[in-house]
């Protein structure tokens, strides 16, 4: 049974508080003290039928509030409804605007993951390499001539045998040693190495079988999940790669660097036991100069988060790279009310008690300018936490100048991404969490226009349209369509080639990539789309919601990937993008665009 207390107000910060109503929450911490509880059971309802759906005038009316899941809900004139033969998903792709599909490779040598990857791209000896992976799962391609891609590696740990459930990644494989993986990367060429450097986050993992969405399955009712996950022994931090090749075969290890704040030694430590905290999360922030800056909680006791499946509320490190072999942690930061006995502060947050919420970062910080180049403002995208300016002039001191509360948009992920592109010419920055659950069933989830041309008072000036169906689509609204809607992110800090001003491509999940025009602030528009198939038979059933999550462009070939549930696209626009080179590149990537 969920236990909700619908919009009860705090009236204190400790434990032991009682709601307004006069009702008293669980004050006793539960068996792990690093689970939060605070603010008691919270959990929203799942919300009545008939609240939410189509509308007359062809608009979808989103819930309000929703609880961790991702189970699929039918509404009427939904996908269900629409696309009943193809499991409610739509099997149609459509392209709208001056954009041209050049190259569509599809099936599972061109998905490592159904349900996410990363990417980068490396050139050696004239030819242009892509990168596409997720931990274990990964492919290289050499994309040299963009309508010929080959497949130059494939890496697995399929070979393994494991029960269900249990963490194969603890096992020695035919391309991975236990512990080890494709970890998500910055690959960046490094002027004292004369090389590409690649540094590979390791974290702990975010699906596990010790813990579940379900509130019996969650970590605040199932401590023996938690204890479990708590005793697994995993490495947690990042490895630093020389790249003298494309293939696996040409990494040469430089460096292991564990973020675990209680190692006496974080340089090379032996993975001998359970190391406490996240590790590194998502990519790090590194240009190939001194510093690096990664997402991570050091110790458990960095936990005040609300999602039911994860342990930590990260934070930020920053690193001193000058030698790439010998990494340095410089400085530390976190928002009060991260960590375990800042529960005062943590209690202020409406979400607290949600179980639902995720709190604090999942990428590192979003930086205009590299430091080393006189760069001065971090942007934090804390999830439930909001959005935080950080002065990092001095990484060794990282301050906070300014802190921005956004709008609830519970649940889904809150303040994931901040595009910092068009910081320098406008003064303005893209603030955006993305969806987790599937045909709308949670708010919808906005790109906030935020104005930081003074970065000590930011505000909301607005947010980028809401993407509409092109005009041969069978729905009026992509909640019709299946799957999940709404923005995931809007590619690399780094990439080949100069960015066009004003131009932001964003992955949209069942909306495929979307071209934002944002050369007049006041009037943002949608100048494009590519919305590739909803649905393919080979695409297993618990990932065809989760369709178009990621892009990458090469700003300097013009041309734009788009990375699905079912494959790899190759997009073009002369008239958005420049003259597209589908061949060799003028010269190989070297030098980190902004």
């Amino acid at each position: 049974m969920r236990h909700f207390l619908r919009h009860a107000l705090i009236t204190s910060g400790v434990a032991g508080l009682v709601l307004a109503s006069g009702t008293a929450v669980r004050a006793a911490a539960p068996d792990d003290p690093n689970i939060p509880s605070v603010c008691g059971d919270r959990r929203p309802a799942d919300p009545q039928a008939g609240t939410y759906g189509m509308q007359l005038d062809g608009t979808f009316r989103h819930p309000s509030l929703t609880p961790a899941g991702e189970e699929r809900f039918s509404f009427p004139g939904g996908a269900q409804d629409l696309f009943g033969k193809t499991k409610g998903y739509d099997p149609k792709s459509y392209l709208e605007g001056p954009i041209k599909l050049e190259a569509a490779y599809r099936g599972a040598e061109f998905t490592p993951d159904y349900f996410h990857s990363w990417q980068n791209i490396v050139d050696f000896d004239g030819r242009r390499y892509l990168f596409q992976y997720d931990r274990s799962e990964g492919r290289v391609y050499d994309v040299t001539d963009v309508r010929k891609v080959k497949i130059v590696e494939s890496l697995s740990r399929n070979d393994i045998k494991a029960e269900y459930g249990e963490n194969v990644e603890l096992k020695d494989g035919k391309d991975w040693k236990a512990h080890d993986y494709w970890g998500a990367s910055t690959i960046q060429w490094n002027t004292k190495l004369g090389a590409y450097v690649m540094v590979q986050s390791f974290e702990q993992k975010r699906q596990v079988g010790e813990l579940g969405d379900s509130v019996e399955h969650s970590k605040f009712h199932n401590a023996e999940g938690v204890e479990k996950l708590r005793e697994t022994t995993s490495f947690k931090g990042f490895k630093v790669y020389r790249l003298d090749g494309p293939r696996k075969k040409d990494w040469k290890l430089l460096a292991t660097v564990t973020t675990d704040g209680s190692a006496d030694n974080p340089l090379n430590a032996p993975v001998d036991g359970p190391q406490q905290g996240s590790g590194s999360l998502d990519v790090p922030y590194w240009t190939g100069g001194k510093y690096m800056f990664v997402a991570a909680a050091p110790l458990d006791t960095w936990s005040n988060t609300e999602v039911p499946t994860y342990l930590y509320s990260a934070g930020y490190q920053a690193y001193d790279m000058s030698d790439p072999a010998k990494p340095k942690k410089i400085g530390e930061w976190h928002r009060k009310g991260q960590v375990a006995g800042e529960s005062a502060d943590y209690a202020k947050n409406p979400r607290c008690g949600n179980q639902t919420s995720w709190m604090g970062a999942r990428m590192p910080l979003f930086i205009p300018k590299p430091v080393e180049e006189g760069g001065k403002y971090g942007f934090a995208a804390l999830g439930g936490y909001g959005l935080s300016v950080l002065d990092i002039s001095n990484p060794a001191k990282m301050t906070e100048v300014s802190h921005l509360d956004l709008p609830m948009s519970v649940g889904g992920t809150e303040a994931d991404n901040v595009d910092v592109s068009q910081f320098e010419k406008t003064g303005m920055i893209y603030v955006s969490g993305y969806p987790l659950g599937e045909d709308c069933h949670e708010p919808y989830k906005d790109i906030f226009q935020i104005d930081v041309r003074d970065p000590a008072k930011p505000r909301i000036v607005g947010a980028l349209p809401r993407p509409e169906p092109a005009a041969a689509a069978p729905f009026g609204d992509y909640c019709q369509r299946g799957g999940s809607f709404g923005p995931k992110r809007s590619g690399y800090y780094t990439s080949p080639g100069e960015p066009r001003q004003g131009l932001l491509p964003y992955a949209f999940y069942n909306a495929g990539v979307q071209f934002f025009d944002t050369r007049d602030p006041k009037h943002p528009k949608i100048v494009a789309q590519f919305v590739p198939a909803g649905f393919a038979k080979g695409v297993p059933d618990y990932a065809l919601g989760n369709q178009t999550h990621g892009t990458y462009v090469e700003w300097d070939r013009k041309i734009a990937w788009v990375f699905t549930n079912d494959g790899i696209y190759a997009i073009s626009s002369k008239k958005l993008l420049g003259t597209p080179n589908l061949g060799k590149p003028a010269k190989p990537f070297r030098t980190s665009a902004r």
